[in-house]
């Protein structure tokens, strides 16, 4: 444990010990119930223990996220394509750092991150990185015939490109699919593939989509201490990638229903659920978005999408905020300017 535990009885710290809970990080990978197993301790001391974890872990980040926000060029940015969202990230994701960005099923997560695969291979002067990216999957098949579709129609999201350097890119042949089905696989992909890529040029950019499927796939609620020590060895392989090559990584997360109202720091403005994994990946994540899908539809033109909200959640140099979108054809687009109205309220969402 940590100087910290000195604010708990020490009934609760031998409790701790004997459950061989070696540092806070590591309880607040238990759920409450489990913590009550594993100690014998009353919810009454649990619940101390917990805030106490939460506490200490907030106040004390893990040293990797900050020595990578010490080292992110400012006047560098990974234009996400769209002004509106640019401007709420203050020009775009920064170029080092793990990123995280959450949301339920359906909410734009796979859509945005494809959006910046793109937008990654443009010229610095248009806010990309000239190079590719490139994508893990590890739950469901690659959306290759939506990555084809935003191709098709990069000329009508990026119109502050001129349309000969669009036509000139060769996007798909720039974006490099991998897919683990394990944690071992996915290990190979980061410490062999991905390595190669990055020296050699070739990508600027690392999507893993999503991070929290293969945990919850491998681990059962009674192998929280393996658990923990994957969690921890994934997220020291990709901060070292993005240390080492100054590049950004985008980890898509699931989402976990909230039962407790109290406001927690680590999770989004206003919903019924956060991010999963807990506060320990938290812990290890330097900017933590979120999209929702909300029960209005908005229209432009032709098109009709759901009302969706990107999120900041937390980042060193953001302010907590969002700002409203929808899906297009072309891509993921601010909800705002000429031509666009929102639609009626809706149980089920267009």
């Amino acid at each position: 444990m940590d100087r910290d535990q000195l604010e708990l009885h020490p009934r609760v710290i031998a409790a701790a010990r004997r459950a061989q809970l070696k540092s806070f990080r590591e309880v607040l990978c238990v759920s409450s119930p489990d913590l009550q197993r594993l100690t014998g301790l009353s919810g009454s001391d649990v619940q101390q223990l917990l805030t106490t974890a939460a506490t200490t872990c907030r106040r004390h980040p893990p040293v990797p996220a900050l020595l990578l926000h010490c080292r992110i060029e400012t006047s560098l940015r990974l234009s996400v394509g769209c002004p509106v969202l640019d401007e709420l990230l203050r020009g775009g994701l920064p170029v080092g750092g793990v990123i995280e960005l959450s949301g339920e099923s359906g909410a734009g997560k796979t859509q945005l991150a494809l959006q910046l695969c793109l937008s990654v291979q443009y010229p610095t002067q248009y806010r990309g990185l000239d190079s590719g990216a490139v994508y893990i999957c590890t739950e469901d098949s690659f959306p290759i015939r939506r990555l084809q579709q935003l191709i098709r129609h990069q000329s009508g999201l990026r119109s502050d490109v001129p349309l000969s350097l669009i036509s000139s890119l060769q996007f798909s042949d720039h974006v490099y699919i991998e897919h683990a089905a394990d944690l071992d696989s996915l290990q190979v992909c980061l410490s062999r593939r991905v390595p190669l890529l990055l020296a050699r040029g070739l990508v600027r950019l690392l999507v893993v989509d999503s991070v929290a499927a293969l945990f919850r796939s491998e681990f059962q609620a009674a192998d929280w201490l393996e658990r923990t020590k994957q969690l921890i060895t994934l997220s020291s392989t990709l901060h070292h990638l993005s240390l080492e090559f100054t590049t950004p990584v985008l980890c898509i997360n699931q989402v976990t229903d909230v039962f407790s109202s109290s406001g927690d720091s680590m999770g989004p403005l206003s919903s019924s659920v956060s991010p999963a994994l807990g506060l320990a990946w938290a812990n290890q994540v330097m900017v933590r978005l979120m999209m929702r899908r909300l029960q209005r539809t908005v229209i432009h033109g032709d098109q009709s999408s759901a009302l969706r909200r990107l999120e900041v959640v937390f980042a060193p140099h953001l302010p907590r905020s969002g700002r409203d979108a929808g899906v297009w054809r072309e891509g993921v687009r601010g909800a705002t300017g000429e031509g666009v109205r929102l639609g009626q309220m809706s149980l089920t969402s267009v």
